[in-house]
């Protein structure tokens, strides 16, 4: 019998967004094996085209279900949406995953997309912590400023309560860059959560 699915709903309003998250952080097939099992779905709509794309490659890569609808203060600019957006996510991510409990913990990725290749380091610490770097040169891709990309990366560590090192190691289209980035995070994270079948916290310390 295939494990319960890791799931969360998450809903945050404040007085600049109006967040609903829905997460499921393995889908059938990851719990199944069965390929023709499979019931992946990903619905985002954030107002800001190309952060919607990056959360979809996330939750496509890392083998999510998501639905991640916003309506923020995007007559202001996209800095509360991005980061209350990543926020939210990461919250979900945190009460989806639980007790941190029978999971590898550390996860690597690298992925490329032409020119650009990035890499991704987790660890399901307990610890909220983000170390970026992008190099990223316009100032924005689509209506996303650049500056928001990595802050939408710390902002989902921090409240997903986990660290990610995650480095464009090369490539000179930002778009690529930034999209070879979440999508290796969503390959680090995909193995950091893989549960190994035990109930063992993976920590020296007992508990994380």
């Amino acid at each position: 019998m295939a494990p319960a699915a890791r799931t969360a709903e998450i809903k945050r309003k404040t007085n600049e967004t109006d967040i609903y998250v829905r997460l499921t952080i393995d889908d059938l097939y990851t719990r199944s094996g069965n390929a023709s099992a499979s019931t992946q779905t990903i619905q985002v709509e954030t107002g800001i085209g190309f952060l919607d794309h990056m959360y979809h490659a996330l939750a496509k890569h890392a083998r999510w279900s998501l639905v991640l609808t916003c309506q923020g203060d995007l007559h202001i600019d996209d800095h509360h949406t991005a980061e209350d957006t990543a926020i939210a996510l990461g919250m979900a991510f945190k009460q989806a995953l639980g007790p941190v409990r029978g999971i590898r913990r550390f996860g690597t990725g690298f992925a490329p997309l032409d020119e650009a290749l990035s890499r991704a380091v987790v660890d399901i610490s307990g610890r909220g912590y983000a170390t970026i770097d992008l190099g990223l040169k316009r100032e924005n891709i689509g209506q996303l400023s650049c500056e928001m990309i990595p802050h939408v990366l710390e902002s989902f560590a921090t409240a997903a309560g986990i660290t990610i090192h995650v480095d464009c190691l090369k490539g000179f289209n930002d778009h690529h860059r930034a999209e070879s980035a979440f999508k290796a995070l969503a390959v680090a994270v995909r193995e950091a959560v893989e549960r190994t079948g035990s109930d063992d916290v993976p920590s020296t310390k007992g508990v994380l």
